[in-house]
């Protein structure tokens, strides 16, 4: 890639911005008597939460290996996503590159910021084409790129991202909210080589907290004090943090739930071999399964009628519906649904 300057591609009026900051980020002494920010002295939560996320960087920088000063933490990785837009892309000047079909928030972001979105048609294998990638990057120059990997909604992982990560003249945002469940590496070890990637990993999938909207980006130092700045300054709630530091202790729950989905998957993507209305499971590397019907809309209509919602992909990826890996009841009633679907 050429040599990178990140303030190239950063909003002059963001350079210029100077963050909130709390007095209470600068209280040295700790001081246990808080008059600071007009809170009630009464109440279970009455105080605000730790707008720097100290204990939860910290925890994560052990977890990852990765020094807590290139680490972010966001309401959930959309609010990273929003963020990030917010930085690098002028509003009616820059655009966004995304792969076609993939996680619809990029586009959804960038359009409030009013950036234009160019998409990337994947091939029939749900791959990015490269001729056409290096193509639009030297013709349309967007400034930046998501990547998702695995997939959303086609479950696979993308093939040699760090091709992607050194031809791309901006910011690469490798969106890994499913890479528990793939035996992919993590885009982290890139980070030292790569002064414009961004990796987002999440809570809400593998680790079963999607209530608690918890994200994270990791990325250059520099990268990482610009979101800091353009975040809000409380946007992480106290229960959530707790409740994610109390979740990473527990690794030996976290490894049976997960083995618990890859069981679950395995054992699925066997009973689908025997449904006839089925005409192709893609491969997947997440926690969901992208499956062509014969005739989609009586199968997914008949599987609202069992109170079973899933995902219809169509007309974006025909005669597609997306479904995720549920326990072992929820799944024996998702076949049953299937082979009852045959009938109709």
């Amino acid at each position: 890639m050429k040599q990178f300057t990140l303030n190239n591609f950063v909003r002059k009026n963001i350079l210029a911005l100077q963050p909130y900051i709390s007095f209470r980020d600068h209280n040295e002494f700790n001081a246990p008597i808080l008059m600071d920010a007009n809170e009630s002295p009464f109440g279970e939560f009455n105080r605000y939460p730790d707008s720097t996320q100290k204990a939860l960087k910290n925890k994560l920088s052990q977890f990852k290996n990765i020094p807590s000063n290139q680490i972010a933490v966001g309401n959930g990785s959309d609010e990273l996503i929003d963020l990030i837009i917010k930085i690098f892309c002028e509003p009616k000047k820059d655009s966004i590159l995304m792969m076609n079909p993939s996680f619809a928030m990029y586009g959804f972001y960038a359009t409030i910021n009013e950036n234009a979105v160019l998409k990337l048609d994947l091939d029939e294998n749900f791959q990015i084409k490269k001729d056409e990638f290096l193509k639009s990057t030297t013709e349309n120059q967007p400034k930046i790129f998501f990547l998702c990997s695995p997939n959303n909604p086609t479950g696979n992982s993308i093939e040699d991202i760090e091709f992607y990560i050194q031809n791309f003249n901006g910011i690469v945002v490798v969106d890994e909210a499913y890479i528990e469940f793939s035996d992919q590496k993590s885009s982290l070890e890139l980070l030292k080589r790569y002064p414009n990637l961004i990796v987002l990993q999440t809570f809400s999938k593998a680790w079963g907290m999607a209530g608690a909207r918890v994200g994270i980006a990791y990325a250059n130092e520099e990268i990482i004090k610009l979101i800091n700045t353009v975040k809000a300054p409380y946007n992480v709630n106290s229960l959530s943090q707790e409740l994610v530091l109390n979740v990473i202790d527990n690794k030996d729950q976290f490894n049976q739930n997960l083995n618990d989905i890859f069981e679950e998957r395995e054992w699925l993507k066997n009973e689908f071999q025997g449904i006839s209305c089925i005409t192709k499971v893609f491969p997947t590397d997440a926690n969901f399964f992208l499956i062509e019907f014969e005739n989609v809309e009586i199968v997914y209509q008949n599987l609202l009628d069992k109170e079973i919602l899933t995902s219809k992909r169509t007309p974006q990826i025909p005669n597609c519906i997306r479904i995720n890996i549920g326990n072992r009841e929820e799944n024996i009633q998702l076949i049953q649904a299937l082979k009852q679907s045959e009938t109709l």
